[in-house]
């Protein structure tokens, strides 16, 4: 691919990626208000969330680890996984949110301004990690591996913070679920 149509292509790839990048966080945003009426709460979900968000946390640390002893496919399957995983943390969490109450932090002292601290940041970075990772695999699906690189150095410990996060908040919310 030359660079006249690689870089066309990649406008293509940024538009579809600014869409979704915005699209994803309001639909969220939209559909956490939304309660289906007379459903039974989805209570078993947040377990498995927070499993697949863990999951997904060691599959990117074994990724990195995968490219750097040069199994770049392997590398490659790992972080489509990763990119399915979170896809299924994102269905599973407006899922259980459409159907079950937000449960309040029951934390006193300082662990409750620690826990919302972590909160805030995971879903400050939960938002800002979603064009991060859509255009660092649109640059190596580009075969464009230096810029790839470049990006996957940002990308990849903002990933694993949120990742990381994502159980500890659970770990942390789950005594105060009510079921």
């Amino acid at each position: 691919m030359n660079k006249q149509s690689m870089a066309a292509e990649e406008r293509k790839f940024n538009r579809i990626i600014t869409v979704v990048s915005v699209l994803v966080p309001l639909v969220v945003v939209v559909l956490f208000g939304v309660k289906i009426p007379n459903s039974e709460p989805l209570g078993f979900l947040p377990p498995i969330y927070a499993t697949i968000n863990g999951i997904t946390a060691i599959l990117l640390i074994y990724a990195v680890w995968a490219i750097k002893n040069g199994k770049r496919v392997l590398h490659q399957n790992i972080m489509s996984t990763c990119i399915v995983l979170s896809l299924l943390f994102l269905l599973m969490y407006i899922a259980y949110h459409m159907t079950a109450d937000s449960t309040s932090y029951g934390g006193i002292g300082a662990i409750k301004y620690v826990y919302y601290f972590i909160l805030f940041s995971h879903i400050m970075l939960s938002v800002v990690i979603i064009p991060l990772v859509l255009k660092t695999y649109a640059r190596a699906y580009l075969k464009d591996f230096e810029r790839h690189r470049k990006l996957a150095k940002i990308t990849f410990p903002i990933w694993l913070y949120v990742a990381v996060t994502g159980v500890i908040v659970y770990l942390m919310i789950s005594p105060y679920y009510e079921y």
